[in-house]
């Protein structure tokens, strides 16, 4: 049985994740979620909740503001979602900031700021 519920689980992550990128594009006039990208959704074993990480371009703090729209707006979007999929039940939706973009944009920055100052001093040895 356990076999069987592993790709269910994964399907329906991936439907989640479909569905609400859309349903937030289209249903919510928030401004605070204007260009919100849903990275993953991870929804437990039992199908009763579900993890959504959200990603939006700017600030930590835009971030936070627009993950804290998408929390506001979670039952909206839940009940969407039970009009859209052919599910005994919709997960309990909690969105949460995804950070791993942010820090691999960090990470690029600082490998750029290091290859330029190589490139200086190599530069400057001639």
């Amino acid at each position: 049985m356990a076999a069987r519920e592993f790709p269910r689980t994964l399907r329906l992550n991936t439907q989640l994740r479909e569905e609400l990128a859309i349903l937030i594009r289209d249903s919510l006039s928030d401004p605070r979620v204007t260009g919100v990208t849903i990275t993953s959704v991870d929804v437990a074993p039992d199908l009763r909740s579900a993890r959504v990480r959200a990603s939006v371009l700017g600030d930590d703090a835009r971030l936070a503001v627009a993950v804290a729209g998408l929390n506001r707006a979670a039952g909206r979007l839940r009940s969407a979602l039970s009009k859209r999929l052919h599910l005994r039940r919709v997960p309990e939706l909690r969105f949460e900031a995804d950070g791993a973009l942010r820090q691999a944009e960090r990470v690029s920055a600082l490998i750029r700021k290091v290859t330029r100052r190589d490139a200086d001093e190599a530069a400057g040895d001639d």
